[in-house]
């Protein structure tokens, strides 16, 4: 059974990871739903002005492969994102994303998750589907 984490621990444990340099933080989450946002700077844009769809993708896998996180034991489990598949609809180039992870598939070695990306005025930016493997930690003998 997974230990309970408050929403600081959580992002506590992000600490030092891509997930921080980027600037994601968790906000809220359920048994089957993990919130997050993201502060857009210029260092999420591409050339072109927008933010780059990698890290709209980072900020999808990020949110799917936290919420598998909290769905297993950590001390017995890794959570492994596996596939994200990803459509950008609308640029977006200043403000705050707003990402809503929910969970499609929880099977014994397997979750799915549908996230949603939109930005402060509710536009939908981008959707994408995370697939994450969970497998059981190696023991050391």
């Amino acid at each position: 059974m997974p230990k309970e984490m408050t929403i600081k621990e959580l992002n506590e444990v992000c600490r030092g990871t891509l997930i921080e340099l980027l600037g994601i933080r968790f906000t809220g989450y359920s048994s089957s739903r993990l919130e997050a946002t993201m502060q857009i700077t210029p260092q999420h844009h591409q050339p072109m002005g927008v933010v780059h769809g990698g890290a709209l993708i980072a900020l999808a896998e990020t949110v799917g492969s936290g919420g598998s996180f909290l769905l297993v034991d950590p001390e017995e489990y890794v959570v492994l994102g596996s596939a994200v598949n990803s459509h950008h609809l609308s640029p977006a180039r200043e403000g705050v994303l707003y990402a809503t992870a929910t969970l499609i598939v929880q099977g014994d070695l397997k979750h799915i998750w549908d996230v949603v990306i939109r930005d402060e005025n509710d536009k939908l930016i981008s959707i994408s589907r995370v697939t994450n493997s969970i497998k059981p930690r190696k023991q050391e003998a």
